[in-house]
């Protein structure tokens, strides 16, 4: 399939964009089993800011009790206008021990609820990575045909890590910030209701310049959480390809292509940062406005005498006045934080909506509700009336009836696009089908688990993928059980047990990623050996002798021989030699069947696959017209 526009793929996923609430109930119900966690950095929280928030109070205690003896303020002692220097010296400095105390109190509280809230955020990571990439592992094969693999790896990497910079102290920045505006404006209003409305009189405006900016930070950051996907899609579709980029001089211009992903992802972080740079100094401006208005109010009060008139709010008094300066700054101070913070939370918000984005992606292929086991296959493959397609509407394969019986060999040919690997591909229900049914011994491969359907049937690609591990556990990847002989065993069937010993750690060599290091031909040996070693019931081969030189060939063909044999195989090939031998050879043409038989029943019949033949197979055996002619007597 091709790869379409991302624009119209973003707009196949799961109801995105998400509103903030509908994101943060998601993460609330990861951070559910840690409750008791949360639980206690609440409680420490609460604690922490109660001593942070009393404070300021304390700071007007000092100057009423002790710098200005104001008994009418004094609360914290009994004021004693008479008192002596060294008494309200010694009186002030157990104020200020109280008042030291309570900073380092509260700071190791919140040293220790830091620790709390990381363990617990770490470990709700943890499992969302999991689930990204067990979801990673239950897509079906149409939605890798659809999206770049590098933004699907930047879901469980970059937007991860977003939120990772969100869920540690910013979070409980915000939490505790919120906490200290709610506890300060209750002081406030308690201690004086006048000097605590001008104090707050600014504050709608700071919230909503928050908001404004905010949400357009959200979607700013919405922005870059996709930009930075095309960026990693970029850089791994050409990590892939670099070999191809040099062999067409294509550097250049791949540079250059990644150069405008790259400044696409530049100008939507600089708009990001632009809402959010924004946000802080106009927080810290309103501030200073509302310091000025505590002062000044506070200021005209006291010099026209009016401190005790019932009209502004109670008593007023210089210890209040510092108390309430303080409040407001103590009160201006979390705002902007918030604010600050609040960019990686929008950030988080952001990667959030992708990755639960992601994990809402229904796969195209489920297990029934009632899916059965598969039990152990015999290998009759029937086809009835099978039609598949990709996109709706645009059929690539058209009323496919076939019967195969067990340990037959099932030739299909065809031009390219004809539709042969999505045949095979139906077979262990990579893909749907649109109309018909596929049954495996008179099952219907829709009504067993997929697990179990595909543990019985093995495939041999044309670019078989090798990980970077040793050659031992590569060829045992799909039987993780077997012993060392029988890997060994498995390897010599398909003759790579020579090339094999001469790695230099032979078995436990470490191979490069996707097998690097090894020829096309090493590979696809290795990939025969871990068939082999799986034996299944069902063998499919797609090309699977096209990456190998004619000597080397020749050399599995015994191999293939020997692993065919007692197997129903559906073999996919442009080489004759995998394929003159077959008890079926199905030719494709358009999705459909046009031509079915034995390889000197088609040739005889000097068809479309006699055509075919002619322009495509020749060249890999001596062929000559003689041959056709013999062909067509043995037919008679």
């Amino acid at each position: 399939m091709m790869i379409g526009n991302r624009d119209w793929l973003f707009q196949q996923e799961a109801r995105k964009p998400r509103a903030v609430g509908e994101t943060l109930g998601r993460f609330w119900q990861y951070f559910q089993r840690y409750a008791h966690v949360l639980f206690a950095v609440a409680v420490l929280i609460v604690i922490s800011t109660f001593l942070q928030v009393s404070v300021p109070n304390l700071m007007g205690q000092a100057v009423d009790c002790y710098l200005v003896p104001s008994p009418a303020n004094c609360w914290y002692t009994v004021a004693n206008p008479q008192a002596t220097a060294a008494q309200n010296a010694a009186g002030l400095g157990g104020l200020v021990l109280l008042v030291a105390g309570m900073f380092v109190v509260g700071s190791l509280l919140t040293g220790f609820q830091f620790y709390l809230m990381a363990y617990a955020a770490q470990n709700v990571l943890r499992t969302l990575r999991i689930d990204v990439f067990a979801h990673i592992q239950r897509l079906s094969m149409s939605y890798y045909s659809k999206h770049e693999a590098g933004d699907v790896m930047s879901r469980i990497t970059n937007d991860a890590d977003t939120i990772q910079q969100a869920i540690g102290f910013p979070l409980i920045g915000v939490v505790q910030g919120a906490l200290v505006i709610v506890w300060i404006a209750y002081n406030m209003l308690t201690a004086n209701v006048v000097l605590a409305l001008v104090a707050l009189a600014v504050t709608p405006i700071m919230f909503g310049a928050t908001s404004w900016l905010s949400a357009r930070a959200r979607s700013a950051f919405r922005q870059v959480r996709n930009r930075v996907g095309d960026v990693n899609a970029s850089l791994q579709e050409n990590l892939s390809a670099v070999r191809e980029a040099q062999a067409f001089a294509r550097e250049d211009q791949n540079i250059e292509t990644f150069s405008e992903s790259n400044a696409a992802s530049r100008d939507a972080s600089i708009r990001a940062v632009a809402y959010t740079s924004a946000l802080q100094p106009t927080l810290e401006a309103l501030g200073y406005v509302a310091v000025a208005l505590v002062a000044g109010v506070g200021g005209l009060i006291l010099l026209n005498g009016q401190s005790a008139n019932p009209l502004f709010g109670g008593s007023v008094s210089i210890g209040l006045i510092v108390a309430f300066i303080a409040y407001t700054q103590r009160f201006n101070q979390p705002i902007s934080q918030i604010s600050a913070m609040w960019t990686n939370v929008q950030s988080a918000v952001a990667g959030g909506e992708r990755i639960f984005g992601f994990l809402d992606v229904v796969p195209d292929l489920q297990d029934a509700v009632d899916a059965a086991e598969m039990p152990q296959i015999q290998g009759r493959v029937v086809f009835e009336g099978v039609w598949a397609e990709y996109d709706p509407g645009r059929p690539v394969l058209r009323d496919i009836n076939l019967t195969t019986a067990p340990g037959q060999m099932v030739a299909i040919v065809g031009p390219t696009g004809a539709g042969k690997t999505t045949l095979a591909n139906l077979i262990p229900r990579f893909y749907e089908v649109s109309a018909g049914s596929i049954t495996i011994d008179g099952i219907d491969v829709r009504s067993v688990t997929a697990r179990s359907l595909r543990a019985q049937i093995g495939m041999v690609l044309q670019d078989s993928f090798l990980f970077s591990d040793s050659v031992m556990n590569n060829i045992r990847y799909g039987r993780p059980s077997a012993t060392d002989d029988e890997v060994i065993a498995a390897t010599r069937l398909a003759r790579a047990d020579t090339f094999i010993e001469r790695l230099p750690n032979g078995f436990e060599t470490i191979l490069g990623e996707r097998g690097s290091g090894l020829s096309l031909g090493q590979r696809q040996l290795l990939a025969i050996a871990r068939a082999a070693l799986a034996d299944p019931r069902i063998l499919i081969l797609d090309e699977a002798t096209s990456s190998v030189d004619t000597r080397t060939e020749r050399l599995i063909q015994k191999a293939l021989e020997e692993l065919l044999r007692g197997r129903t195989s559906f073999v996919i090939a442009h080489r004759l030699s995998t394929i003159r031998h077959a008890d079926q050879v199905l030719a494709i043409k358009d999705g459909q069947i046009v031509e079915r038989g034995t390889h000197h029943e088609l040739l005889a019949a000097r068809g479309f696959y006699y055509e075919l033949y002619m322009s495509q197979f020749r060249r890999d055996v001596d062929f000559s017209e003689a041959e056709a002619e013999r062909a067509t007597a043995a037919s008679r």
